[in-house]
């Protein structure tokens, strides 16, 4: 049974042997009902859907020992078996990074999925991707620094100077400010105000838009905790539209997973092009499940389908991303491809990525650092919960207004408060 799918699996990726320019014979009479190198046909397309399924999945070993004794030779069955998925990859390839794909000695690869895998998913070490970062960084500064010539290098410098000294003056009235007499003669007053009716919610207020940040900020970093799995609300993202709003730029790469980073300074968000097509959905959720049960390091191809799932959530997302070029949509509508990526449930262990972590951790800090998202979030939190009781209170402001009116009338108010019209 094996010895035939092997052969059938052949004669199927010839077809993209033949685009790599590996000839290996033309398409036989009993295939042409099912297959065509435009790959128009629907047969075809479902036949690459059941070709990456996990539980589909043939050894290379034998498709490799196939090809050997077809043509007598090892080297020209290897070439010919890695041209043909080569040109596989690139047309399964939900990433669009694979044009100039390297050689790739297929004798270390498992079956046609791991192939898929190792071709899409970068190599990343996590600890390196999490603290040799600064150093990078560092690095690149002192390059712009040295390179920098000195009409540019010394507005540069004088402008760190005037930061530092106003850091400091900062620094020194928030100190003068935090001191215990001046804290004592500050709080005494504005808690005698603030309980005051109609105080209690300005006083929320101004806590939550001066003083939210300073206590996020004051969390201590426990180091036990980087290695713990990641919680639910650390893979929170806003959606694509609420980013735009909060002045966030998408910018598409040509790059793979790896290329993904966020720009605070500028306010760019970088994610590589991903074009969608019928067999994009079992792409995904295959290549997610074999990651999942075969992968010792972080699931970071996990991980990006999180990260796009998070960021999507109605056609509206899509079309956005379409806009700016990221999302290549060959699907009927926007609201098919934003039902895809929501699709993918997180029904798997959860894991951190370094550099992935940290672009969700910036994005999410820029975010919920602008003013119009602080005030948005005040007033779902503390107006539109209690609306029922701002309409109790409206009710009864009213009626004291319509009781002083009826009294008014009757009497005259302005003899009673010595009111003399001019």
């Amino acid at each position: 049974m094996m010895a035939i799918d092997a052969s059938f699996l052949l004669e199927f990726l010839q077809i993209y042997g033949l685009e790599e320019g590996k000839t290996l014979s033309r398409v036989s009479s009993r295939m042409s009902h099912l297959v065509d190198y435009a790959g128009r046909k629907s047969a075809h397309n479902s036949i690459l859907r059941d070709i990456v399924m996990l539980e589909n999945q043939i050894p290379l070993f034998i498709l490799l020992k196939v090809l050997e004794i077809q043509y007598s030779s090892l080297e020209l069955a290897h070439d010919l078996l890695a041209s043909m998925l080569k040109g596989l990859t690139k047309e399964l390839s939900p990433l669009k990074a694979t044009d100039n794909l390297p050689k790739i000695d297929i004798s270390n690869r498992a079956h046609v999925l791991d192939f898929l895998h190792y071709m899409v998913v970068p190599m990343v070490d996590e600890e390196q991707s999490e603290t040799n970062e600064p150093e990078d960084h560092k690095e690149d500064q002192g390059h712009k620094t040295s390179d920098s010539q000195f009409p540019s290098y010394l507005p540069n410098e004088l402008w760190n100077l005037v930061s530092k000294i106003k850091k400091g003056l900062i620094r020194n009235i928030k100190a003068l400010l935090l001191s215990r007499p001046v804290r004592v003669l500050l709080t005494l007053p504005w808690k005698v105000v603030s309980n005051l009716p109609g105080f209690s919610m300005l006083k929320q207020l101004i806590e939550y838009l001066f003083f939210s940040q300073d206590k996020e900020e004051e969390k201590p970093e426990n180091g036990s905790c980087l290695n713990k799995p990641p919680l639910a609300e650390e893979i929170a993202i806003p959606s694509v539209v609420d980013l735009c709003k909060s002045g966030v730029r998408f910018i598409p790469t040509n790059g793979n997973i790896s290329s993904i980073k966020f720009d605070p300074d500028t306010s760019t968000f970088h994610l590589p092009t991903v074009a969608l097509d019928i067999n994009t959905k079992v792409v995904l959720r295959n290549l997610v499940a074999y990651e999942t049960s075969n992968a010792s390091g972080p699931l970071v191809f996990t991980r990006y389908t999180e990260l796009m799932n998070g960021i999507i959530d109605t056609k509206e997302d899509v079309k956005l991303l379409s806009e700016n070029g990221i999302i290549v949509n060959h699907l009927k509508s926007d609201e098919e491809a934003a039902e895809l990526w929501n699709g993918m449930n997180k029904s798997i262990r959860l894991t951190k990525v370094g550099f992935l972590d940290k672009v969700i951790e910036d994005v999410n800090k820029y975010h919920n650092c602008r003013w119009n998202v602080k005030a948005r979030k005040f007033f779902e939190q503390y107006v539109y919960a209690s609306w029922q009781f701002l309409t109790l209170l409206a009710a009864i402001m009213l009626l004291i207004l319509l009781a002083f009116q009826a009294f008014c009338s009757v009497y005259s108010c302005s003899r009673l408060l010595r009111i003399h019209n001019s």
